[in-house]
């Protein structure tokens, strides 16, 4: 019964510092895991974003005038 114990101890042990060991590592890689995930998402968001704003703008945008009217008066000082 006793090896039984020892078992259960050493094996409660070893999962124990399996916890800590896999905790350190995770918090020691949390700041360039994040950097990594956060740069390819604005990869993948500038990708989107120059694909819908040309066709948005041809959409909003007026055509150009091809000629010009005279130029407007200044409105006279009264000093």
């Amino acid at each position: 019964m006793q090896k039984v114990f020892n078992l259960l101890g050493a094996t409660a042990f070893l999962m124990s510092g399996a916890m800590v060991v896999g905790t350190l590592v995770l918090y020691t890689r949390i700041p360039s895991l994040t950097k990594y995930y956060m740069s390819e998402l604005k990869l993948e968001l500038t990708k989107v974003m120059t694909q819908m704003v040309p066709a948005e703008l041809d959409d909003v945008m007026p055509e150009l005038p091809s000629a010009t009217g005279p130029a407007i008066e200044t409105p006279k000082l009264p000093f």
